[in-house]
């Protein structure tokens, strides 16, 4: 999967983060092309609780480890 992220708390305020399928993350600044759409998403991190709402995969909360502040808006594609 490839993510491209618009928003706060990330590297750069836009970024492209490739999942390899041996489960390897990588990550550029800026928008890596092409771009297959798969999904639209906001993301919102707030120290260890994260809000996702998916146009694909509805709504979801998890818990993380870390603690952060993050209010992305991304585009799930295909690699």
């Amino acid at each position: 999967m490839k993510y491209i992220e618009f928003g706060i708390g990330n590297t750069w305020f836009v970024r492209t983060e490739m999942e390899q399928p041996d489960g390897t993350e990588t990550e550029a600044k800026g928008i890596i092309r092409p771009v297959k759409f798969r999904s639209v998403y906001l993301r919102v991190w707030i120290r260890r609780t994260v809000w996702i709402a998916d146009s694909r995969e509805g709504f979801k909360r998890m818990q993380k480890t870390s603690s952060r502040f993050k209010f992305i808006l991304g585009i799930r594609s295909e690699l």
